[in-house]
């Protein structure tokens, strides 16, 4: 009877345990980081993939706007009011001869950064109160979270509205209203991560070594709470420069003659019906800013949660 080499040589790892032991030894496992497998997983999202291209663009548009136009965001010229789409004006002009195409890419840089310093301010202060509160607990977790139940009681909206009415109407201003209404989120989603983690058993050794609270916190719960504060973070652009548009439309925002999204929207609803692109181009924008940040959020929650790893 033939045995074939092979099986051979696997009966022999089998009856000979040190061998066996080689062997396994010199299986390499090639080490993987989460990171790295996330980026993977993200790249995979077509979706995902689609709303970074948006925001790029958008990013590219309002970074070189004075190369991409030759007009002026506030350059009035009467005698072109509302001219429809042309060679000479891409997106028409508005009640006052402005170029609706210069004042989108000037305003792309607007929305954007309120975007950013909005979401960053209600991020750090709001993940600092959540680590607080969810790490030390007791009172103190009991008094932040009763400031963030008071906080989310109020449509965001109104409060923004009531805090821009307090300080008064600027972009500054709205700035530092879409912040606030954001912290509770923040907040909350961090002090709900960080009680799952401070039970866990390395963080229970790391106090058992005499690892001081500070160096917990930074060594341990936070590098640990990234992955959804990531994803809320990217959704908030979303939401903040909604906020923005919605403020400025409003009039609580930016002031005229700044080329803000919402603002345009609200000189423009006037023409609805003699000259529609005057709203429909702001409009655009403001939605796919929006769709481009949700696209973003919604690849990143995907391949930051383990569970939806395939």
């Amino acid at each position: 009877m033939r045995i074939d080499h092979k099986d051979k040589q696997s009966e022999e790892n089998i009856t000979d345990p040190a061998k066996a032991n080689q062997q396994a030894d010199r299986e390499i496992i090639p080490e993987t980081s989460p990171w790295k497998d996330s980026f993977r997983q993200l790249r995979k999202n077509r979706f995902a993939l689609a709303g970074l291209i948006i925001i790029i663009i958008f990013i590219v548009v309002g970074i070189f706007a004075p190369l991409l136009t030759s007009y002026g965001y506030d350059d009035q010229v009467l005698v072109d009011r509302l001219q429809p789409p042309s060679a000479e004006h891409w997106l028409g002009t508005d009640d006052v001869g402005r170029d609706i195409f210069t004042r989108l890419a000037y305003g792309a840089r607007i929305s954007l950064q309120v975007g950013f310093f909005a979401v960053i301010g209600a991020l750090v202060f709001g993940t600092i109160l959540g680590i607080i509160a969810g790490y030390f607990g007791r009172w103190v977790d009991m008094l932040i979270s009763r400031v963030f139940d008071i906080l989310l009681a109020f449509p965001s909206i109104l409060l923004a509205i009531a805090i821009v009415a307090i300080l008064g109407a600027s972009l500054q201003n709205a700035l530092i209203a879409i912040a606030v209404i954001n912290i509770p989120i923040f907040g909350r989603l961090v002090r709900s991560k960080v009680i799952s983690l401070r039970e866990e058993e390395y963080i229970l050794a790391a106090k058992a070594q005499g690892m001081k609270n500070g160096r917990i916190i930074l060594h341990h719960i936070l590098p640990n709470s990234l992955a959804p504060i990531i994803v809320q973070a990217t959704l908030g652009f979303g939401t903040a420069i909604l906020d923005a548009a919605a403020l400025g439309f409003l009039g609580l925002g930016a002031q005229p003659p700044t080329p803000e999204w919402g603002e345009m929207l609200a000189s423009s609803r006037d023409f609805i019906q003699l000259a529609p692109w005057t709203l429909i181009a702001p409009g655009v924008c403001i939605m796919l800013v929006v769709l481009g940040f949700n696209l973003i959020g919604d690849g990143l929650r995907d391949a930051l949660d383990p569970k939806m790893k395939n």
